[in-house]
């Protein structure tokens, strides 16, 4: 897939799709944002910004990962079929991440001040155990490849962060 292609679909002179998009990992990027910060994540947000409890709102994460990772499936499908892969994909991927990372921080900040951070775990730790867990690729693993469903998935992932990081 090329710039020119895309701009040859979309009615529009190539100059066009470099000023709005400026590369193919821009697309990527849009698309996928797109799928993934629709209504039912801002929904999400709303409810989170209104949680003081730290133990509700460690509930939050698994929650997030299942609506991001459910909602991009397809339009990974679609840009595997286009032929954009590996590159795009993991440059949009690496930025995710690093968001993901950031954005998980008051998680941690919040169990932390509360004192319910697992005995001998330490922030640092709690917070590498939070970004991991929740990972797109432990999603990949277990719903698209191990067949588990959305509800499952997401089940074991709060189970999983009250295990790791609260030891509940």
């Amino acid at each position: 897939m090329t710039i020119p292609a895309v701009a040859k679909v979309a009615g529009v002179a190539v100059p066009t799709v470099y000023a709005i998009f400026g590369s193919k990992k821009g697309i990527v990027s849009e698309l996928l944002d797109e799928a993934r910060f629709g209504e039912a994540y801002q929904t999400l947000i709303t409810e989170a910004r209104k949680v003081t409890d730290p133990m509700v709102l460690l509930e939050f994460p698994p929650r997030f990962a299942r609506r991001i990772y459910e909602a991009e499936i397809p339009v990974e499908n679609l840009l595997r079929g286009a032929g954009m892969v590996a590159p795009e994909l993991a440059a949009v991927e690496d930025e995710r991440n690093c968001q993901r990372y950031d954005s998980q921080l008051m998680v941690i900040d919040a169990l932390e001040r509360a004192k319910l951070l697992r005995p001998g775990l330490s922030r640092d730790s709690a917070r590498a155990v939070l970004w991991t867990l929740t990972s797109r690729e432990i999603f990949r693993m277990l719903v698209r490849e191990r067949g588990w469903t959305a509800d499952e998935y997401e089940t074991w992932l709060r189970d999983a962060l009250r295990r790791e990081l609260v030891g509940a």
